[in-house]
């Protein structure tokens, strides 16, 4: 009988032939903002189910404060990823970016979609200042530019539902689930997006979007250790 070896909370697993070795739990939002659809979670469905051998789970998630933790929070509970990726919108950026930190502060510009709109307010009373991704940011992006699609890394993730998910799950890994890597990618707006929006905002086709994705993910598959790339920022 073949032997599947774990440890604890699925971290390095090793599987028989034929078996994913790693699984990897990929969220994204739904629309808001007034938009018909979000790239977030539109990229995130044209992903395979595989990739570099990780079994990819695919969720799509509220894009409201309160809701959204709980609704991954459940889905880690249920698949037991080793790597817990969230993909969000960031209208108006015109590369790929993946987060760095995330913080804990909701300051909501907007309502969010179920009208909640904290002003202030900590994520997490009990939670750190901030916490700092754990996926191997930089050579996400190398990845990603190395395929030709423009990537760079993000210091801010913003104060909206987008910072809030990283730093919950984040805080969750930490707290709760040891072990389990956690990060968080922001996409432009897709083509279909700016049809009506001022002329020069910035865009990435769907597909170049979800090809993206499938780079960092590989490249999260891969890297147990960062790689060494200026990526900085002066201001």
């Amino acid at each position: 009988i073949p032997v599947r070896f774990l440890k604890q909370r699925g971290l390095n697993r090793c599987f028989v032939k034929g078996e994913t070795s790693m699984k990897i739990l990929v969220t994204g939002f739904d629309p808001f903002g007034g938009e018909s659809v979000n790239p977030a979670f539109e990229a995130v469905k044209l992903l395979p189910d595989e990739i570099a051998g990780a079994e990819i789970v695919k969720l799509e998630i509220p894009t409201v404060f309160t809701k959204s933790a709980e609704v991954v929070e459940r889905a880690i509970e249920k698949e037991r990823p080793d790597i817990v990726l969230s993909i969000g919108q960031a209208g108006g950026r015109s590369c790929m970016t993946v987060e760095k930190v995330a913080i804990n502060l909701a300051e909501a510009r907007i309502p969010d979609n179920d009208g909640e709109q904290p002003i202030g307010q900590a994520l997490r009373e009990d939670g750190d200042t901030a916490y700092f991704a754990t996926v191997p940011v930089k050579a996400m992006v190398a990845n990603m530019r190395k395929h030709g699609i423009p990537a760079h890394v993000s210091y801010t993730a913003g104060t909206f539902v987008c910072n809030s998910i990283m730093y919950h799950v984040l805080y969750l890994l930490d707290r709760k689930f040891p072990g389990v890597k956690g990060g968080f990618i922001h996409v432009p707006y897709e083509s279909t997006q700016v049809v009506d929006k001022p002329n020069g905002t910035p865009f990435m086709p769907i597909d170049q979007i979800a090809k993206a994705l499938e780079y960092a993910i590989e490249a999260a598959v891969s890297q147990d250790v960062d790689v060494n790339l200026s990526a900085g920022e002066t201001h």
